[in-house]
């Protein structure tokens, strides 16, 4: 269902490289990890601070500081409309890393990632939100979540999963139960932004094993394939 959007993704020509002295800092480790091909170059100690340099298709499209990276490793899972501010690090997940496919992702990195396209959602406070479960039973954990989403904002809320269990009736909720099979090894959520496509963002993970491969996105033609792939069951 979404095999064309990784395709596209793996076949895009991204280079990172970490300009630092001494050893490979965490997040060096942590890109490698999730399958992220990173080089690194020296500079001087007492020169500049160390950073990350982003390339897409030969050209850059960020920079950021190491040290600025370091949420990436233990990110936030707040709740959304409990943060009042989010770190540099955090903001890059959707800034400088978008469209960057990872592998081996645990559900805590996917639950931090979702949080981010939730709070957006919160905070636009409009618009089309769309989420996978692989069943309603491990919706049953979210929905605390998903009714703050949907009492306190004017949000069209659409749920797809397999049906094992009868989820509660609540306003601006939409369940999607039948012919979801093909969900079932995916985690996806897809946020239309409201009136303003700028705060479009989405992401997909497909579960191999016990590790997701995925990616997110605020580009709003991507957020739309994933909306209408979901759309289409």
């Amino acid at each position: 269902m979404f095999d064309s959007l990784f395709t596209d993704l793996e076949s895009r020509d991204q280079q990172m490289t970490a300009y630092r002295s001494g050893e490979p800092s965490a997040i060096e480790q942590w890109l490698a990890t999730h399958g992220v091909a990173i080089e690194s170059r020296s500079i001087l100690p007492d020169g500049l601070d160390p950073f990350i340099e982003i390339k897409a298709d030969g050209k850059v499209v960020g920079i950021i500081g190491i040290e600025a990276l370091n949420a990436l490793i233990e990110p936030p899972i707040d709740r959304p409309g409990e943060r009042d501010e989010i770190s540099e690090g955090y903001r890059v997940l959707f800034e400088i890393l978008e469209k960057t496919l990872f592998t081996g992702m645990s559900r805590r990195d996917l639950l931090a990632v979702s949080r981010e396209i939730e709070d957006r959602a919160f905070r636009v406070g409009e618009g089309c939100l769309q989420a996978t479960f692989q069943t309603p039973s491990i919706f049953k954990s979210q929905t605390a979540v998903y009714r703050t989403l949907a009492t306190e904002t004017d949000l069209d809320i659409h749920v797809y999963a397999v049906e094992d269990w009868d989820p509660p009736s609540i306003r601006g909720i939409t369940y999607h139960t039948d012919a979801v099979e093909r969900f079932e090894s995916y985690w996806a959520l897809a946020y239309n932004g409201g009136t303003d496509e700028t705060q479009a963002c989405g992401l997909v993970a497909k579960q191999r094993s016990d590790a997701y491969t995925g990616f997110w996105t605020n580009d709003p033609a991507l957020v739309e394939e994933i909306r209408t792939a979901l759309s289409t069951v």
